[in-house]
């Protein structure tokens, strides 16, 4: 009875089906059916990390089959810099992929040394709505009590926009930061900054706060913030896009990309998790601290969906299970996570900052299945993976 999302998750699907590779050939279909499920919405990763799940794991069977080592194919094949993705964009200098692997190359070697089983799995994200969809930031700087106050109608879901704004305004115009206050979000007295979807926020609004501070530093070059009470600096920010089947030699789908590597060890003797590393090609870090926790839970996310959740409906699509059995990873169940921040500049908007959100969690799972299948030699295409030390028994 509900369409809810699944159009544009879709959409996604297939417009990164493909995986971040160069590609000479590549067509896909896609179709959504109405079921009498319940109705969905929104995953981190957004049609992503289905099919990521799904090339990914082929991909892994491919190098065996041409003798080579899964790091070896994914380096050879990656999408650099003025490379063309099969959706036909051509890619900035911003693109990181090939830096994400190399950062993961030492705990890849040192792990296939020590014969521990190692799954490897790559990534691509997009940051902003992009094809086609008006996507517009923006953000109203106010002079209150001699203080500097930050409107923007966004809402944070913890990745922490307010920490991002604040510390944009502060290194833009060098105001200290016990001068800068960052108001709640709403939409009531800020600005429409768009929906939190899409990794969008940090460079859309992050963009349009920039242009705000602009117009904020002229007007403290002859006065002090003191003078400008009552004042207000306005920024907007419209990241133009093409519309799919749009027909232009290269269309632009998204503003920017995000990539990301990810590597499983497990332990070889009793086959669980030893160690999730995680390098991401963030463009800037605005915050390292915040893009690390972005990273880490992400990973434990997606562990989840790789290892241990289940939905399960009765014959009349109602859910049988309660939030504490769905199979959440507990906290003393987490094994180690390594996070890696790649800094690659190249985008010239948003200060160089690409979102992080999403692609946390797209490449875990076929990086976890990876590696069971280096240890059992069972070739798993389901999810949660069947036959692991974390299956309900």
């Amino acid at each position: 009875a509900y369409a809810s999302l699944g159009g544009p998750v879709l959409e996604r699907a297939c417009t990164h089906g493909a995986g971040p590779y160069q590609y000479e050939a590549y067509e896909i279909d896609g179709w959504a059916y109405y079921t009498n499920n319940p109705p969905a919405g929104a995953f981190r990763g957004f049609g992503v990390t289905q099919t990521c799940f799904c090339i990914e794991t082929l991909l892994n069977e491919m190098a065996d089959k041409v003798g080579i080592s899964p790091w070896e194919i994914r380096y050879r094949n990656a999408i650099r810099p003025g490379g063309v993705l099969p959706n036909g964009q051509i890619v900035d200098g911003s693109t990181g992929l090939v830096e994400t692997l190399e950062a993961v190359k030492p705990y890849y070697d040192e792990a296939v040394k020590n014969g521990d089983p190692v799954g490897l799995a790559c990534a691509m994200k997009n940051a902003g709505v992009g094809v086609g969809i008006p996507d517009t930031g923006r953000t109203r700087l106010t002079v209150r009590d001699g203080k500097l106050h930050i409107f923007a109608g966004a809402s944070c879901i913890g990745q922490g926009l307010g920490t991002v704004l604040t510390q944009t305004v502060c290194g833009e115009t060098g105001i200290p930061r016990e001068n800068v206050v960052y108001e709640r979000s709403n939409t009531w007295i800020a600005p429409d900054s768009g929906t939190t979807s899409g990794s969008r926020q940090t460079l859309f609004t992050g963009e349009a706060c920039i242009r705000a501070c602009q117009d904020l530093k002229k007007a403290l070059e002859e006065h002090s913030l003191a003078d400008l009470e009552g004042q207000e600096f306005y920024g907007e920010y419209l990241g133009k896009t093409d519309p799919l089947g749009a027909d232009v030699p290269n269309p632009v789908s998204h503003i920017a990309y995000g990539y990301a590597t990810q590597l499983c060890v497990l332990d070889k003797d009793t086959g669980r998790i030893k160690r999730m590393v995680a390098a991401h090609d963030v463009g800037k870090a605005v915050n390292p601290l915040s893009v690390e926790g972005q990273i880490e839970g992400g990973v434990v996310m997606s562990m989840g969906y790789a290892l241990t959740e289940r939905y399960p409906i009765d014959e009349n699509c109602r859910p049988t299970v309660k939030f504490g059995t769905l199979g959440l990873f507990r906290a003393n169940q987490i094994p180690e996570i390594k996070p890696i921040i790649v800094e690659k500049p190249g985008l010239n908007v948003g200060g160089g900052a690409i979102g992080i959100g999403e692609i946390t969690s797209i490449p875990t799972a076929p990086a976890i299945a990876e590696a069971y299948r280096r240890y059992d030699g069972e070739l798993r295409t389901e999810l949660p993976l069947k036959n692991t030390p974390y299956a309900k028994k």
